[in-house]
């Protein structure tokens, strides 16, 4: 391959997570992992090449995980099963919620090395994930969590951050008060749709003249315009 792919592990086995990690950064794949699938969904999910994700999960499901992956955030980044089970139904579950493999527990790291590269191949990536999201002069960079107009550094809260890198990944769409909170806040803290609002104030102050391309209507959320 003329590229590293980039692979999230998703387990809440500690001693599976290093293993894999380990075996599979050996073979030359960049890894990151998570311990939960909601750990996982906090993560730029559309910079990866592939998903390795556990079915079985203290809190959220893989198989749930995935359903989320596929129509809420709408992408199509490959994903592997991993799990204990194997009857017909669990299959059919997994492909159904948009898996592109299973591995069913135990295996070997040689099976699951095979798998990936082969799932990969059928993937044929032409280049490295987007790691930017930019409108005009506005400019987020993902991985760095920063964010800049022109050459100006702009400093954002991680949640002002996060905000604006998800209405600038869904553009042109209405996002609820509540799936922000949803999709930015972690279950355990408790909020209020008033949150949002206040964090998207700050927002748009802080990047001045573009703070006019979030538009809020109600009943309906914000959105990034076009």
């Amino acid at each position: 391959m003329d590229y590293t792919p980039r692979i999230l592990v998703v387990d809440d086995e500690k001693d599976l997570r290093e293993i894999l990690q380990f075996n599979l950064s050996s073979e030359g794949f960049e890894i990151d992992v998570a311990a939960s699938a909601e750990e996982a969904l906090s993560k730029p999910l559309e910079n990866y090449h592939l998903i390795l994700l556990d079915v079985m999960m203290s809190g959220m499901s893989g198989y749930k995980m995935a359903d989320i992956v596929r129509k809420e955030k709408q992408l199509g980044v490959p994903i592997i099963f991993l799990t204990a089970k194997n009857a017909e139904n669990d299959l059919l579950t997994g492909f159904n919620v948009g898996g592109d493999d299973y591995i069913i527990k135990p295996f070997s790291i040689k099976e699951v090395i095979v798998r990936i590269k082969a799932v990969l191949k059928r993937g044929k990536p032409t280049s490295t994930p987007s790691t930017t999201l930019e409108y005009e002069g506005l400019k987020l960079d993902i991985n760095r969590k920063s964010a800049a107009i022109g050459d100006e550094v702009i400093k954002l809260t991680r949640k002002e951050f996060e905000i604006l890198a998800l209405l600038m990944k869904n553009r042109g769409k209405y996002i609820s008060r509540q799936e922000i909170l949803n999709r930015i806040w972690s279950n355990d803290v408790i909020v209020t749709e008033r949150n949002v609002d206040v964090n998207i104030a700050r927002l748009r102050k802080k990047i001045g003249d573009y703070g006019s391309a979030i538009q809020g209507r109600a009943g309906y959320g914000y959105c990034f315009e076009n």
